[in-house]
């Protein structure tokens, strides 16, 4: 066998190696850290990644995994790339939920321009325990954006509108003082509104990652 072949036929038969988030699959499981810094319903979880989408903006393209965890909470995870990047993890939360954390009237001024509304929050719950900060401030407000149930890194994104395009929808966030936590809000063609509580955390909260195959 020459040299090359030999080459070739190990490199073939080398099992995938996870060394950044980046890489992640469908199917490939991540292990969270159990510190005491994140909720304790991710607190030392194996969470597999069930579906990898793209969230399509005017100035940036981002990857979204759809996480599931043992526990059946289900998570979505991008990263965060400023001057570091971090992990952001996203809790989608229900109306009875985002009544309970915020008086409506105050959270219907999101959508009001020019988009500086002021969240106090109300109180908290189970659910939300440590997702959750006591104010937010607004810094995004509808912000239009594409969402594609395709991986952006492998398959081309449609820019022409039929079912091959992605979902148009308007984004508007809000973050605490220091950034660590925030609130976002997607408003879809059809009106349909979907809230989620952010969490941004240092990669060294992934503590291993396993490939599927």
């Amino acid at each position: 066998m020459s040299f090359l072949k030999k080459i070739f036929n190990k490199s073939k038969n080398e099992p995938r190696k996870l060394t950044e988030v980046n890489q992640l699959l469908v199917g490939d499981i991540i292990a969270l850290t159990d510190s005491f810094a994140l909720p304790e319903s991710l607190r030392g979880q194996e969470l597999q990644v069930k579906a990898v989408n793209s969230y399509e903006f005017e100035d940036k393209v981002q990857t979204e995994w759809a996480l599931i965890g043992t526990n059946d909470l289900e998570i979505f995870l991008s990263l965060a790339v400023d001057d570091i990047t971090e992990l952001k993890l996203s809790l989608k939360i229900h109306h009875d939920d985002v009544e309970t954390l915020f008086d409506l009237e105050r959270f219907a001024e999101i959508f009001d321009e020019p988009g500086q509304a002021f969240l106090d929050r109300k109180a908290d719950n189970e659910l939300t325990t440590m997702w959750s900060s006591e104010q937010y401030q607004q810094s995004v407000f509808a912000k239009v954006g594409y969402f594609h149930r395709k991986d952006h890194r492998s398959e081309d994104l449609s820019a022409y509108e039929g079912k091959d395009s992605g979902e148009q929808f308007e984004l508007y966030s809000l973050y605490n003082e220091d950034q660590s936590k925030g609130v976002d809000v997607e408003v879809w063609q059809d009106g349909d509104t979907e809230v989620c509580l952010t969490l941004f955390r240092p990669l060294s909260d992934i503590v291993d990652m396993y490939p599927a195959s």
